[in-house]
């Protein structure tokens, strides 16, 4: 008799792959699992510092899965109801408040901590639908950039999974945003974080133009250039910011994470600390990324935890120890110091 419960060969090939043995592979959006290796290039920050801090502020409520939004299902992502689930074509009334307490009252106590206490640098991570509901906060916004030298990056146009959007519909997005930018703040953005992105993302990035950076990554602690798409790019190197995931108050919405703003605190200086050594004993300064958002860490006792690790930063550290800065300016530094002028076809350095 037949097996009916036996597995087909194609569900579990044999051993033999065209990319065994490669260590940067894949069409378009290529991994590279090497990287610098043991042999990072050598970096000198600003004043010596040892370690380049980005303090990154998402800004997201507003532009999140709703009906109300023309979606079809509500948002699931990143709340105080962990494990939450989608609802198919309902409003999730409490998921939506807890949105809103990021834009009604988060955005502002960070605001207020980061901008006008510590007078720090930031990068913002912006969804475009969400400056749009909120004057408010694009006003503040363009005074802290004015003011505090922050920056807004984009955070694509939607708080979206964009996993298996359309790419057409993504590449409208992107140039919605960018406008948006220029309409609300009067700039446009530098950066691009799409943050759920698909293998498509970066190609539109570079076709959109205007970029220096994009941080869709997570797999190094210092910036690299990529050569994915340069044919659309008049064989310009792109530069990668590599994000964090783990530097990151999300950890107090997911399980077995952070419970209190003591434990993120503690977390975030014992990786910069960690940094700091090494950059001491290796010679090499690195980059450490801290990423927030308003409805979590804008909560009072997270903000505590965070006000904390900022008292430490500003407090017992020095500029030529740590250089609190925004992505633009690592990547305009990067462009002055790192730019691979041998790069293949050549290429002229993109304008700063």
């Amino acid at each position: 008799m037949p097996n009916n419960n036996a597995v087909a060969i194609h569900d579990y090939p044999l051993s033999k792959h065209a990319n065994d043995g490669l260590s940067t592979y894949g069409d378009g959006s290529r991994r590279d699992v090497i990287g610098y290796a043991n042999s990072p290039p050598p970096v000198r920050w600003p004043n010596g510092a040892k370690v380049a801090l980005n303090l990154v502020l998402n800004y997201e409520e507003g532009g999140e899965n709703c009906l109300l939004h023309g979606d079809v299902e509500s948002e699931k992502l990143l709340s105080e109801i962990v494990g939450a689930s989608a609802l198919p074509h309902q409003r999730h009334v409490n998921m939506e408040s807890l949105y809103d307490y990021g834009s009604r009252s988060g955005y502002w106590r960070l605001y207020n901590l980061i901008a006008k206490k510590y007078k720090l640098p930031c990068t913002v991570f912006a969804v475009g639908m969400a400056l749009e509901r909120n004057p408010s906060v694009c006003e503040s916004l363009k005074f802290a950039m004015k003011y505090y030298n922050w920056e807004v990056a984009s955070h694509g146009y939607r708080w979206w999974d964009y996993q298996n959007v359309p790419l057409e519909v993504e590449r409208e997005h992107i140039s919605r945003s960018v406008q948006i930018h220029k309409d609300l703040l009067g700039v446009r953005p530098v950066g691009m974080y799409q943050g759920k992105p698909n293998a498509n993302t970066r190609r539109l990035i570079i076709e959109e133009g205007g970029f220096l950076y994009d941080s869709d990554a997570y797999n190094d602690d210092l910036p690299y250039w990529t050569m994915e798409y340069s044919g659309i790019n008049n064989n310009q190197p792109h530069l990668i910011i590599p994000y964090t995931l783990s530097e990151n108050d999300m950890r107090f919405a997911i399980p077995n994470g952070f419970s209190h703003g003591h434990e993120f605190s503690t977390y975030l200086k014992d990786s910069l600390v960690y940094l700091l050594e090494e950059a001491q004993s290796t010679g090499v300064p690195k980059m450490m990324s801290v990423g927030l958002h308003c409805r979590l860490v804008g909560r009072p006792g997270r903000a505590k935890g965070l006000g904390d690790f900022l008292d430490f930063v500003t407090t017992n550290l020095g500029k030529e120890e740590v250089w609190v800065t925004t992505r633009a300016d690592i990547a305009k530094h990067w462009y002055k110091y790192h730019y691979p002028h041998d790069v293949a076809g050549g290429g002229s350095r993109s304008s700063l």
